[in-house]
């Protein structure tokens, strides 16, 4: 097996591509190939079957959606207050639409888990692990909510994300101003 991880990457990110704008069924270690602009077959080489490419999406998606320590570092010297955990769900959503592709890429990987259960164990796996660190994150720096306030603002932030990449309800509303209200709306004072 190739053990090339710069290499590995620059396929993987190729993959994500695809993902993006072809779908799950347009995923193919050849459109990769392809993608990546490298030989036929390189793909098989360091991915040997869909499984393994999809697992290769998923980490590649991680680690491009993975936050800024910098940033995670100033946002944590604010009060930990609701005005906090607005900056810090600006954040997310800025990192979710500053790289549509990779947005798009997971929620191909998510709906992908709804017709095959391995994908769903994938998936699982992945949300569950994202989850928990949110949770070990607002709790060590003392943000407001707990797990349930955590899973609403996850499923308002999906929903504006999803809104904002594809056909906006309201273009005219800033994404700062929705986040505000969510924030206000579904934290406990």
């Amino acid at each position: 097996m190739a053990r090339n991880d710069d290499r590995r990457s620059a396929l993987g990110d190729a993959a994500v591509t695809v993902l993006a704008r072809q779908g799950a069924r347009g995923l193919t270690h050849r459109a990769v190939d392809r993608a990546a602009g490298v030989a036929p077959g390189t793909t098989s080489n360091y991915f040997r079957t869909r499984q393994a490419l999809l697992e290769g999406v998923v980490r590649r998606i991680a680690a491009r959606l993975a936050p800024d320590p910098r940033v995670v570092a100033r946002l944590a010297e604010a009060v930990p207050d609701r005005a906090s955990y607005a900056a810090h769900l600006r954040d997310v959503v800025r990192r979710l639409l500053a790289d549509p592709d990779v947005t798009l890429a997971w929620w191909e990987v998510r709906l992908e888990s709804a017709r095959q259960p391995w994908v769903a164990e994938l998936v699982a796996d992945t949300v569950g692990t994202w989850f928990a660190q949110d949770l070990a994150h607002q709790r060590a720096s003392g943000l407001p909510g707990g797990p349930a306030e955590v899973a609403l603002l996850h499923y308002a932030v999906d929903g504006l994300v999803l809104d904002r990449l594809t056909v906006p309800i309201d273009p005219g509303t800033s994404v700062e101003a929705v986040v505000d209200r969510f924030v206000a709306g579904l934290l406990p004072d």
